[in-house]
């Protein structure tokens, strides 16, 4: 039987009777024409489904969604390639030194992008202000982070989400994190979403604001009234999504991301530097200074550059291109665009291109 053959005959089978054979499905290996080691490996993804089924049903997901997904699975070598590209994501590769943040501003805080942004933003005020009204995050941020993760929807990912996450989980680097996170995409699939709906990133990230399907479970909401939590084609769900993510990562109203200053070189950076350790990307924290008062700054010659934030704010400073470039002062909601993806260029962006957007 040739390994495409038995690709084909392995969705025949029901879960029910991958989990009555369980890891024994792995043995007619020896059988298998073709590579013996694309036998072992289809074999052992296949073994290693029946556990994921198990999981699944534990944690509720019903036998049908189980049935109709779980035999339709097969190893996306493509997908852990692409994971394994990633900066961090071969530990054998060699740390690299950090680039410059200009080039990445310049790509995604362009004109065009800032155009698109101001169209919606106009285009979805009403929706826009009711939502900031409910929840303190503003309209600019929404539309900042849906303009930066699939450029306001122009590009969402076209891979299988529940395969994509099946794929990086059988790898085994991050095997408890995509365990967890393709039993949540079943999940979502049990609430009645179609499965051809939640098509996403290779790295299992789904929807107009990108979502991984543990978020989409957790903050999630329903934006246009109609009953339905529909991140993928309701522009109003997704931005109620994003706002109610921010919330719940702790967004205080009313006050600004930071502000662009210029800093002198005579400033002492050791004597400011945090002694803290992030128990979350500390190696993108480590390049903020320890938290001072806004005058503070100033009496160290550390001024804004255009608006300005009041005295009593604490904020940390960071030089993305260093010394002698434009630095920025951050308060703690530049902290909770971090959390949403632990980026220093990511979130200055976000950032920027809010400002832009809103003006």
């Amino acid at each position: 039987m040739s390994c495409a053959m038995f690709s084909v005959m392995r969705g025949k089978f029901t879960v029910a009777t991958m989990l009555a054979f369980g890891a024994a499905m792995v043995l007619p290996i020896s059988a298998l024409g073709g590579s013996r080691a694309m036998a072992q490996d289809s074999a052992g993804f296949d073994a290693y489904m029946t556990q994921l089924a198990a999981q699944a049903m534990a944690q509720g997901v019903t036998r049908r969604t189980v049935d109709a997904v779980i035999p339709t699975l097969s190893f996306n070598q493509r997908v852990v390639e692409l994971d394994r590209a990633q900066p961090g994501g071969n530990p054998a590769s060699p740390a690299s030194a950090i680039p410059a943040f200009a080039p990445y501003r310049a790509k995604h805080v362009d004109a065009a992008r800032i155009a698109r942004g101001r169209i919606k933003y106009q285009a979805l005020r009403g929706v826009l202000g009711r939502v900031e009204r409910e929840t303190g995050v503003p309209e600019s941020i929404m539309v900042s982070i849906w303009g930066n993760e699939t450029n306001y929807g122009a590009y969402t990912g076209d891979f299988d989400l529940p395969r994509s996450l099946a794929s990086l989980a059988y790898d085994g680097r991050r095997r408890e994190l995509f365990a967890q996170e393709f039993v949540d995409s079943l999940k979502i699939i049990d609430r009645g979403i179609a499965r051809d709906t939640i098509k996403g990133s290779w790295a299992g990230a789904t929807g107009l604001p990108q979502f991984l399907p543990s978020m989409y479970l957790k903050v999630a909401r329903d934006g246009d009234g109609d009953g339905r939590v529909d991140i993928w084609n309701s522009e109003a769900d997704a931005l109620a999504s994003i706002a109610n993510y921010f919330v719940q990562a702790g967004w205080r109203p009313n006050q600004p991301w930071g502000v662009a200053v210029s800093v002198p070189g005579s400033l002492d950076r050791l004597a400011l530097a945090d002694r803290t350790s992030s128990p979350r990307c500390p190696r993108v924290h480590d390049r903020h200074t320890r938290w001072l008062t806004v005058g503070e700054w100033r009496s160290l010659g550390v001024t804004p550059t255009g608006r300005t934030l009041p005295d009593t704010t604490l904020a940390s400073l960071l030089e993305p291109d260093g010394p002698g470039a434009t630095a920025y002062l951050l308060t703690g909601n530049y902290r909770v665009i971090l959390d949403y993806n632990c980026s220093n260029f990511y979130a200055l962006s976000v950032a920027l291109l809010s400002d832009a957007v809103a003006d």
